[in-house]
């Protein structure tokens, strides 16, 4: 993978397609970090795992005696501890404003993106339905700026990105003459040379 440079202190188990994984291999790329990432599946589950995080789960992030496990907490600690390109905002109050549109995604289109890949049948399509509608809703807003909410790229676009790679996968097909700002700004993230480096071989395939 394009974020792997030299054997480093810091390792990172991944979820191949995890979207939470994904969003910390954003970052760790936009930041150029030399990172060991392993890929966990359910056939290639390191035992140390549940030695390092209590979950056993990942993504989970080992940086020398340092062991995280949630990814919003990662991708700060990132953040501060590589500050070039920074990813949050300078000012107090607009930091306080990407945490919180971080924490929205967090809580009202991941648990739906939840539902739609393990849910009952009519859970998923009621899932899939309301994610839809809610990013065509969301699409104007992108008119203004080229990323979300800002005009730089950010932590909350990491936290986006990921859904949005794995539309066509959730079986989510999006209007695209209603939502050509949310199409471009897509396609904006999309080509970032970062962006592209964090893709694991299985969230290559989900667009081919």
């Amino acid at each position: 993978m394009g974020v792997v440079a030299k054997r480093s202190s810091m390792t990172f188990y991944s979820g191949s397609d995890d979207h939470f994984s994904h969003r910390v291999r954003i970052v760790l790329a936009e930041k150029g970090v030399a990172v060991d990432i392993l890929d966990v599946t359910e056939d290639n589950h390191p035992e140390e795992l549940a030695d390092l995080n209590p979950y056993n789960s990942v993504p989970t992030l080992l940086d020398r005696d340092l062991v995280l496990y949630e990814s919003k907490v990662m991708m700060e600690y990132l953040d501060e501890r590589f500050p070039h390109p920074p990813l949050l905002p300078v000012y107090p109050v607009a930091r306080a404003q990407s945490r919180l549109w971080m924490h929205r995604i967090e809580r009202e289109w991941c648990p739906l993106v939840e539902q739609i890949q393990s849910g009952a049948r009519k859970d998923a399509d009621k899932a899939r339905k309301e994610l839809r509608e809610s990013l065509v809703g969301i699409a104007p807003i992108f008119e203004d700026m080229p990323y979300f909410m800002s005009e730089e790229f950010s932590l909350v676009d990491c936290c986006l990105a990921p859904l949005l790679w794995r539309l066509p996968a959730l079986g989510i097909e999006l209007p695209e003459k209603q939502v050509k700002p949310l199409v471009a700004y897509m396609e904006r993230v999309f080509t970032r040379e970062a962006f592209k480096a964090s893709l694991s071989e299985t969230e290559r395939e989900m667009r081919t």
